[in-house]
């Protein structure tokens, strides 16, 4: 597949733009972490070529792995956008927040008991990093209120952003897409309705050019930080590789979904390459800048792929919920673990928002109550430790059957290397060890009968824990 287009000539301009200015020339008062957080939307856990992908080549992603530590067992708390997000925001459990499936419009999200937002009293890692004096940005989707006909969410900057810009799930300054211009087609405008709730100052582009906008307002942003003398914390959120799809005319081929899929990926790690290189080029930043990168849930099937585990998006099985996590940090990052696989350290995202408070040397608001764990030195490679609670999990509460698929499991938990699937009270249990099996081929829950009757008493009790009117609510009002 070519690497040369138009959009890759646009890039080149831009970094050469941002390499101009030198973070050297600037002194910081601080040693404090910089921090930027890629959450890739729908990409599967074999959709990296550093990940084992041999149909399309992800170059500059993979450059972050060579230089940083490639995580095998990184889980997201939820198989589809909206509550992973809430996950990774938060450092909780999403379900605590009522936010168990994507969001909606109002009468959609009513149906399924699902809040119209994330609540501000939230605890959020960049206001608890923002008001330790770190500038943030918030640049890509957001999906955590202010989408569809849910106008009067709050803005992205009341949950502690300084700035941020979106596209049409999240209000504020945002990138609408214009989502076919090809091969003089007519253009059509992929709004959802975002173009009528105002609340920021919108902007349309080719739908192939949403994420390079994004990566333009981080580069601004980074070097604005530097010029305040301010460490930063940033979210890159691109809704690529979420379909539909609309690559560059030349990276279309045959039009097949897969194809078209790739094409994004591809263009959407070139894009990206243009943050990496600003960081990767900078002496002070390279030495003191982490980038974390993985995917917020599983691939959406027909499109990106999760091998070699089962399942996509909206399953509980690993392949809707295990992400490729790549950290990179070469200043940051203990020198032994630079260049490697981390095939046994089991964590989540919501323990990414205690681990990168802790990496910044910033304490927790009192009343964040964190569902996740301190994990910095796995993080930063000084560390193989797992979290030692267990993780749970739930489906979306419209996902019983997707894909064609008949009455999908609707908890999970995993605790060691066990790993079960139930429904909501407790039945049809399914057993994997996932460290003879993952890819959860044999059920073995009839070898195990305790085990599945401790961890199916273990997540049942989990799920009745949280607020209610969720996803067993909506199943009930189906069945009526």
């Amino acid at each position: 597949m070519p690497r040369f287009s138009l959009h890759l000539i646009t890039s080149l301009i831009l970094l050469m733009s941002c390499t101009s200015f030198s973070i050297a020339d600037t002194s910081s008062s601080t040693s404090r972490p910089n921090i930027v957080v890629v959450f890739i939307d729908d990409m599967g856990w074999g959709d990296l070529s550093c990940f084992g992908n041999k149909a399309v080549e992800t170059q500059n992603i993979d450059q972050l792995a060579a230089e940083g530590i490639r995580f095998e067992q990184f889980y997201v708390n939820s198989p589809i956008c909206s509550p992973s997000r809430v996950a990774i925001s938060t450092g909780q459990y999403p379900q605590r927040w009522r936010i168990t499936s994507y969001l909606s419009n109002r009468k959609h999200n009513n149906a399924r008991g699902v809040a119209q937002w994330l609540d501000p009293k939230a605890p959020m890692l960049a206001k608890m990093l923002h008001d330790a004096g770190y500038a943030t940005g918030h640049f890509g989707k957001w999906h955590m209120g202010g989408q569809r006909d849910v106008g009067e969410a709050p803005l992205i900057t009341e949950y502690g952003f300084d700035a941020s810009l979106t596209n049409f799930e999240g209000l504020g300054p945002r990138v609408l897409a214009i989502k076919d211009a090809y091969n003089g087609k007519p253009t059509t405008k992929h709004t959802l309705g975002s173009d009528k709730l105002g609340r920021g100052k919108i902007t349309y582009v080719d739908r192939s050019l949403v994420t390079q906008s994004f990566t333009a307002a981080a580069v601004d942003f980074v070097k604005q930080s530097f010029a305040d003398e301010k460490p930063f914390y940033i979210n890159v959120w691109p809704d690529d590789v979420h379909s539909p799809f609309f690559p560059p005319e030349a990276r279309r081929g045959d039009g097949a979904k897969r194809t078209l899929y790739h094409g994004v990926l591809d263009t959407m790690d070139e894009q990206l390459g243009v943050l990496f290189d600003l960081i990767r080029h900078d002496e002070k930043l390279r030495d003191n800048t982490l980038v974390l990168l993985c995917s917020d849930n599983g691939p959406e099937q027909g499109a990106g792929t999760a091998n070699p585990y089962r399942g996509f998006k909206t399953h509980l099985y690993e392949g809707g919920i295990r992400s490729p996590l790549i950290a990179w940090g070469p200043g940051l990052l203990d020198k032994k673990a630079i260049g490697t696989f981390n095939r046994d350290s089991v964590f989540a995202a919501i323990d990414l928002a205690p681990s990168l408070l802790e990496l910044a040397g910033v304490t927790a608001d009192a009343d964040a109550n964190f569902d996740g764990e301190a994990l910095a030195g796995t993080l930063v490679g000084k560390s193989g430790e797992s979290r030692k609670k267990p993780l749970y999990f739930r489906r979306p509460p419209d996902r019983d059957a997707f894909y064609g698929d008949n009455d999908l499991p609707d908890l999970a938990m995993r605790e060691g290397d066990w790993k079960l699937l139930c429904e909501y009270d407790g039945s049809e249990a399914e057993l994997f060890n996932l460290a003879d099996d993952p890819s959860e081929i044999a059920n073995v829950a009839s070898d195990h009968a305790a085990i599945v009757e401790r961890l199916a008493k273990q997540v049942v009790a989990w799920h009745e824990s949280m607020p209610k009117d969720n996803g067993d609510t909506y199943q009930e009002r189906r069945r009526k």
